[in-house]
């Protein structure tokens, strides 16, 4: 939307200074555009509105009073790079879902000591792949990934989404094809002088030194400009702990390493309580334990960190239940529920209740007041107030909002909370009008 304002008004703009020499001379559309266009910045700037809104309501001005017509409204809907960025999103989702994005984390970014570590860990692949590659697809694709490192290490995504968005900037200017800025400048210079143009690497001695001061400055600075701040949502997942168990499943790429080796040491706000191998259990393993196939790992966390178990492959529940619903795991989602004092299951074990049965729905961990709970999740025993996280078909929330013996929390779609993708796609839409 900023896009079709902006060309709009410095089309007509110029084309009225060319004609009349003069400011003064520009018709109502001149005038009215340029109004609009200032509301919108102030209104992004000084009010609490979304800024798709805000554009939004700027260019639906500009059409209702016929100054745009269809097709310059719409215009910037179709523009390759938002386009290009919508279909990347398709691509984050499946690495999402098929833990393709703990391997860049692990692999790419590593486990860094501090703040200044993993601001030059994240900078150094970005500028690389901005430096080839169109920098909103690498910003797009790079979010869910920091975001996901940045609650693994316990620092706060504010502390690295800015510069994320810098580095990017910083690899665009050291190539021809680094930006698409670069390649307007570099035809405007062949269609208006002799030069023959640049080539590739023509502009990397300007632009290597103006990255590196860039990178520079963060790395000084960012303790003192750029702010630390903790969502809600993580303030609320402190209160809610959760145990949940896993088994290592047949032919397993975990099989035969240590806890460590695996990766399941330092999970964010999950941790391994127990093994549990045949009759043997290993209380408190430590992190030279290797663990190997049919193993049952037992873990006690935050409702995020378990959804995060579910992407580790060579993982699976332990409970066999998830494996006789009728719907495809695809097509499931997680649930945070509340059992109520009118649910029929109270004093009832998980097992005994039959509650996959009853509900339609698999309990895979259980939080009672952060306790930590004995025995096997079926042999739990249910109480008023206990906290069940299932997995079930998105159906199961349409029947449970008359029913009074569970209260949903909250779900979560793609192993996401939806709460997170919403926060995820507004902060795309608000980089991305500031950007065009």
């Amino acid at each position: 939307m900023s896009l079709t304002l902006g060309s709009f008004l410095e089309n007509y703009l110029l084309a009225e200074t060319v004609n009349n020499s003069a400011l003064g001379d520009i018709y109502w559309q001149g005038w009215l555009t340029l109004g609009v266009t200032i509301l919108t910045l102030l209104g992004n700037a000084l009010t609490d509105f979304p800024t798709e809104i805000v554009f939004l309501g700027g260019a639906a001005v500009l059409f209702v009073t016929g100054i745009l017509d269809e097709k310059a409204t719409l215009e910037g809907f179709s523009n390759p790079g938002m386009v290009t960025v919508a279909v990347l999103y398709i691509v984050v989702t499946g690495l999402e879902q098929t833990g393709g994005l703990n391997g860049i984390s692990q692999k790419v970014l590593g486990r860094p000591k501090g703040e200044s570590s993993a601001l030059l860990r994240m900078m150094t692949p970005v500028i690389a792949l901005s430096a080839f590659l169109n920098n909103t697809p690498v910003v797009a694709m790079f979010i869910p990934v920091v975001q996901d490192w940045c609650r693994k290490l316990g620092i706060s995504p504010s502390k690295l989404m800015i510069p994320l968005s810098y580095a990017a900037i910083f690899g665009g200017i050291c190539t021809l094809i680094g930006t698409s800025t670069n390649l307007v400048v570099n035809g405007l210079l062949v269609s208006y002088t002799d030069h023959p143009g640049f080539k590739l690497l023509d502009i990397t001695w300007v632009g290597l030194p103006c990255a590196f001061i860039g990178v520079l400055f963060l790395m000084f600075t960012h303790r003192w400009l750029l702010p630390k701040r903790k969502s809600v949502i993580e303030i609320g997942d402190d209160l809610r702990k959760y145990m949940v168990e896993m088994t290592v499943s047949p032919k397993s790429s975990l099989s035969g390493k240590s806890i460590e080796q695996a990766g399941l040491r330092h999970l964010p706000e999950l941790f391994l309580t127990e093994i549990v191998r045949g009759d043997h259990v290993i209380p408190a393993p430590p992190p030279q334990e290797v663990i190997y196939e049919n193993d049952q790992l037992v873990f006690v966390g935050a409702v995020d960190s378990i959804v995060d178990l579910y992407q580790i492959k060579g993982l699976q529940p332990a409970t066999n239940q998830v494996f006789k619903l009728d719907t495809p795991r695809s097509q499931r989602c997680l649930i945070e529920a509340v059992v109520s004092n009118n649910c029929a299951l109270i004093g009832k074990t998980i097992r005994q209740g039959r509650f996959r049965d009853y509900y339609q729905a698999v309990v895979i961990a259980v939080g009672r007041n952060g306790k930590r709970l004995k025995g096997k999740i079926g042999d739990i025993r249910l109480r008023a107030g206990d906290l069940l996280l299932l997995e079930a078909h998105p159906n199961f929330l349409v029947r449970q909002r008359i029913s009074k013996e569970l209260y949903i929390m909250c779900h979560f779609l793609g192993w996401r909370i939806n709460r997170g993708i919403l926060n995820n796609v507004c902060c795309f839409l608000k980089n991305y009008s500031r950007v065009v």
